[in-house]
């Protein structure tokens, strides 16, 4: 494997492909190429025989704390916003079912599309700093992988809770809810996952890609509903208007209420 993946940095170690989100200084929010660049890593681990197991961390304070909403007023019409969320949830669903374990190691913020990235992953490692949330209704929008995955592993009173109120969820309460599956001290999460990772892959491959095969089945129901509902909320003025007002930083005043 290479490390030409633009935000993602890349090295295997102990047959573990560790991915970096490697963004800190925009919180790893995740550009527009990110989506195309975690396709093609994830072919690339997947071929790679010396790969067993994949952990995903964020470089500085957090994991990552979403899509990059300064860029979300350039995806233009409706189509090329269709185009987009295709994208997106093409790449979750690469993610999801990548036939290696996959682990998360979260810390900090893990919020919108970093809290849906955790949602595709098989476990997810954090420590007590880390702060859970779908806080896409704030700019008029829904976490679109969240309504569609979420509830697989999460109560579904507690995702409700997130995506209806933005309520960010705390190390253990994310454990309560079914989004975490161990919790550490602060600054411990990578050690842990590497550990679980370490010991899936001593596992023979093939039972564990037929188990995790069999796992998943069904996980794609609600995929394209999911682009065509983000799509349209994407072309909202309610939308455009919590755009504004986050990068104005100031109080959105939104006409559907």
């Amino acid at each position: 494997m290479d490390n030409s993946y633009g935000m993602l940095s890349v090295g295997v170690e102990d047959g573990v492909c560790v991915v970096t989100l490697d963004r800190p200084e925009k919180l790893n929010a995740l550009t527009h190429e990110f989506w195309t660049d975690v396709v093609r890593l994830l072919d690339d681990a997947e071929a790679d025989d010396v790969v067993r197991a994949l952990v995903v961390r964020g470089a500085g304070d957090n994991f990552c704390a979403g899509g990059d909403i300064d860029g979300f007023g350039e995806l233009g019409d409706i189509p090329a916003r269709r185009r987009y969320q295709q994208l997106a949830m093409a790449a979750y669903r690469a993610w999801e079912v990548f036939p290696k374990p996959t682990i998360a190691a979260v810390h900090g913020y893990a919020l919108g599309g970093g809290c849906e990235l955790t949602m595709v992953t098989d476990l997810v490692v954090c420590d007590t700093t880390a702060r859970f949330g779908t806080p896409e209704a704030a700019v008029g929008l829904m976490p679109g992988l969240g309504v569609v995955r979420g509830h697989a592993n999460t109560n579904l009173h507690w995702l409700k809770l997130m995506i209806f109120t933005g309520t960010r969820l705390g190390a253990d309460d994310a454990r309560l809810a079914g989004l975490v599956t161990t919790v550490t001290e602060e600054g411990q999460h990578v050690e842990e996952a590497m550990r679980l990772a370490r010991q899936a892959a001593q596992k023979p491959a093939t039972a564990l890609r037929v188990a995790k095969a069999i796992l998943n089945r069904g996980s794609a129901e609600g995929y394209d509903y999911s682009v065509e509902a983000t799509a349209l909320l994407h072309s909202t003025d309610d939308q455009r208007e919590g755009v504004a007002a986050f990068v104005e930083r100031r109080q959105p005043a939104f006409r559907d209420r």
